[in-house]
């Protein structure tokens, strides 16, 4: 609402910070010293021109403070400037029309005119470089026309018929229209392979570093290297990971996952004994992974080497529990202080149980370079005052991040991958000029937020499209190399994509000419054609089939002979589960990191209602919600060491404990419990096979019969789920009926009843009246005996209650190359 003053407190506020930086002690960024020390170099020029020649090549004058300097040079005796991708097809007239940025900014020529016009030059002012002649002039009159300020493109219909030799301009050009970004990928790989093949040189130019890890990905398929000029940073080295994972140590809690993550790295315990290492490693992450604790420690360690067959060697147990445990700091060192001991921790970490030297961290390439970095950090620490663990793991993945590897000498010199400003001076005989599509080459402009495009202008400052102009030079300048190649993809993340402006240009204006033009489009689009296909060819040559819906059918002595009550109701819903289980004996790999899921959550919910229940028999007075609390508290202090699960998982008990309490007086009062946590076991006679199971809790009341619960933490199943799917508690019911449970006799069953405690109490029935317990042993032996048979199959995923429940083994079934439409494909196995 108050612009006007807005404006004026923020001038005032500018105006403070000026006078700070303009007073004693004046603090510089990079670029102020930069102008500063052109200035001084002008000045000094100006006295005392130097006799030698000094020339300066391939720069557009971007910047202020290098169109200084090339103004510096130019009025030097011998001072030389060397503008690239000058073009010099470009009539007088559109040269002279270029001088309202507003319009022409992103034109391609657009730097050239303002260094010019700061020179006091006109376009024929400027000499050709050489006496050479260009690969193809009639391809660089029609790119000069189809990048023409958008002003000025009715030169389209004056000077498009003029054009001569479209199709010898075009005849080495190649339009590749991809239909994704991986058939894009594929299509380059195959053409940089014959590069390779041929002695060809040929270089890969996009800002799309997505697209050059994929057309890396595709030549390693064929041992191909290419050279990337933008090499590999330090931070992401094995060095340099190593070393970001040795200082997270200081300042955060040691988990299982960052543990292994350590462990498992090439370059920890490098030096001697190395396979006995991962053969450790491996034992105590399966130990990690069923046993816990999410937080290793001593303790931990000592456990794991009590349950070892063999005793692991003495020097490897000191040596981790010396290198990763207790080493978190709180609090602010001196920076030297933590450089030292990340050096100390890495050489032991990098050691192993040797007795002397570092492994190979500081060897090879990556290692050395990890080096330097380290001791240039070590040498200036002294100066570097306090600061906590986590800034100076900080500022130790930015120093690392700040440096690049490249190795000349690996890979393959003539296969390259250059950016669009390593493109500028350097030339290949192939270009390919990928990534294509608007907002990608080039990137889309990020708009002001403060200031429109007319108030920047008059103010001085530079436009948004000045990126678009450079890039639309970058393209100028590589599409008239010797044999070009242009690439795109028709679609992105299943969107449609936009071609790039300058590609659009020239595809409009050619199928716009007459005579050769549409025919020589139509040529560029057909050896383009001819690629995609070749890598049709390619993915054919190695067709991946679908899988079908399996359904094996192992030897009936391979199934197994007992289930218990809850995996029948995976027999009926996911048979492929029971069947990796029990015949593959496969079991779900624990989760390194330890989490509060559902699983933990209902074994302690379980814990403190049996318990709480017990308590209650023993001192009726203990029969109140606060009781419940309190005992929910502490079973979640002992077993829950997260503080966000323990304040949720204790929210909801105690908003459950008081119906949970008055429905437990209300059971007291007709029945007490006899049982917690009882197991059972049923044959189903006549065929060779025992039901197991065990029950939460079985209660008596005054006429003898039982009473049977289970306790939810989640959403209990409704009556109609239990009579087609869940059988639970009306197999366990039936099983007491038959004397199934331990040191129980035959006796009736009066209730079976689901309590849930998840988001609100309720209590679901299970439907005895109607599904009697003869009438579910009857069932349950029709449908085990129908496992029993050689001709029926475990067939994956068969009723699941909903398409995106997930099975532990749908991965294995390959779910997701069928659906739930699929036929099965039942499989005889041996």
């Amino acid at each position: 609402t108050d612009m006007s003053g807005h404006w004026d407190r923020a001038r005032r506020f500018i105006g403070i910070v000026d006078d700070y930086l303009a007073g004693e002690g004046k603090k510089l960024d990079p670029q102020a010293r930069q102008r500063l020390v052109i200035e001084r170099l002008i000045r000094k020029w100006q006295r005392n021109p130097p006799r030698h020649p000094v020339v300066l090549a391939g720069s557009t004058g971007s910047r202020g403070t290098t169109l200084m300097l090339m103004q510096a040079i130019a009025r030097l005796p011998q001072g030389a400037v060397v503008l690239p991708g000058f073009d010099f097809d470009q009539p007088e007239h559109v040269w002279r029309d270029m001088a309202d940025a507003m319009v022409s900014e992103d034109h391609p020529q657009f730097r050239f005119h303002a260094v010019l016009r700061a020179a006091d030059l006109t376009p024929s002012d400027v000499g050709l470089w050489s006496d050479a002649n260009p690969v193809s002039a009639a391809r660089n009159q029609l790119v000069s026309l189809a990048m023409r300020p958008a002003p000025f493109t009715d030169a389209w219909l004056e000077e498009g018929p003029a054009l001569r030799n479209i199709s010898q301009a075009t005849q080495k050009m190649t339009l590749v229209e991809a239909s994704s970004p991986r058939s894009e990928a594929l299509a380059i790989a195959l053409r940089l392979r014959e590069a390779a093949e041929t002695g060809q040189t040929a270089a890969l130019i996009t800002p799309d570093r997505m697209l050059t890890r994929r057309v890396s990905a595709a030549l390693d398929q064929w041992n191909i290297l290419p050279d990337d000029s933008a090499g590999t940073p330090l931070h992401l080295s094995p060095p340099g990971r190593f070393l970001r994972h040795v200082a997270q140590l200081f300042w955060q809690r040691l988990t299982g996952e960052r543990l292994m993550t350590l462990l498992k790295h090439p370059l920890c315990a490098s030096g001697d004994n190395r396979g006995e290492h991962l053969r450790l490693t491996r034992d105590l992450e399966l130990y990690l992974r069923k046993n816990g604790p999410p937080f290793p420690n001593s303790g931990a360690l000592k456990a794991f080497c009590e349950r070892q067959a063999s005793m692991p060697s003495p020097d490897w147990i000191n040596w981790l529990e010396a290198g990763f445990f207790g080493k978190v700091c709180a609090g602010s060192r001196p920076l030297s202080a933590w450089v030292t001991d990340l050096r100390q921790l890495a050489k032991h970490i990098a050691k192993g149980t040797a007795e002397h030297g570092t492994g190979e961290l500081w060897e090879k390439k990556p290692g050395q370079a990890a080096l330097a970095v380290f001791t240039n950090l070590e040498t200036e620490s002294a100066h570097g005052g306090a600061m906590t663990a986590q800034e100076f793991g900080d500022l130790l993945g930015a120093l690392l991040a700040g440096e690049e590897l490249r190795d000349r000498d690996a890979p393959h010199p003539n296969v390259l991958i250059w950016g669009t400003l390593e493109a500028r001076v350097q030339g290949a005989d192939l270009l390919i000029l990928a990534g294509l599509n608007e907002g990608s080459w080039p990137e889309t402009v990020q708009p002001d937020p403060w200031l429109n495009r007319k108030l920047r202008q008059d103010a001085g400052l530079l436009l948004p499209e000045r990126r678009i102009g450079l890039s639309a030079h970058d393209f100028q300048q590589a599409i008239s190399a010797p044999e070009v190649w242009m690439s795109r993809a028709l679609l992105s993340d299943d969107a449609e994509t936009v071609p790039s402006r300058w590609l659009n240009r020239l595809t409009n204006l050619m199928s716009g000419l007459p005579g050769e033009g549409p025919a020589a489009l139509a040529a560029m689009r057909e050896r383009g054609l001819l690629w995609l296909n070749r890598v049709t060819a390619l993915e054919a040559a190695k067709p991946l089939s679908p899988a079908l819906r399996p359904s094996p059918r192992p030897p009936v002595s391979a199934r197994p002979k007992q289930l218990s009550v809850t995996e029948i109701k995976r027999l009926i819903r996911d048979p492929y589960a029971i069947y990796a289980k029990h015949v593959l004996r496969l079991t779900p790999l624990n989760p390194l990191v330890r989490e509060p899921d559902a699983l933990l959550r209902g074994i302690v919910v379980h814990d403190v209602l049996e318990t709480f229940v017990k308590a209650t028999l023993d001192d009726p007075s203990q029969l109140s919600a606060q009781t419940l609390i309190e005992l929910g508290q502490a079973a979640l202090k002992e077993e829950v060491p997260w503080p966000v699960a323990r304040a949720l998982w204790l929210a909801r008990l105690t908003r459950v404990s008081e119906p949970f309490v008055a429905s437990e007086i209300a059971r007291q009062e007709t029945a007490k419990p006899i049982a917690h946590e009882i197991g059972a076991r049923l044959a189903l006679t006549p065929l060779d096979f025992a039901i197991t199971g065990r029950a939460d809790r079985i209660d008596r009341d005054d006429t003898g019969a039982l009473h049977i619960y289970d306790y939810k933490t989640g959403s209990a199943p409704s009556k109609k789920e239990q009579t087609f799917f869940d059988k639970q508690l009306l197999i366990e019911a039936a099983m007491a009926e038959e004397g199934g449970f331990e040191g129980l006799d035959p006796t009736p069953v009066a209730a079976a009843v689901f309590i849930s405690l998840g988001s609100k109490f309720t209590e679901v029935v299970a439907p005895l009246d109607t599904e009697t317990p003869a009438k579910v042993l009857s069932e349950l032996r029709e449908l085990i005996g129908k496992y029993l048979q050689a001709e029926q199959g475990f067939t994956s995923r068969r009723v699941l209650q909903n398409d995106s429940d997930k099975g532990d083994f749908d991965h294995l079934a390959r779910f997701g190359e069928w659906d739930r439409s699929a036929q099965s494909n039942p499989e005889d196995l041996k």
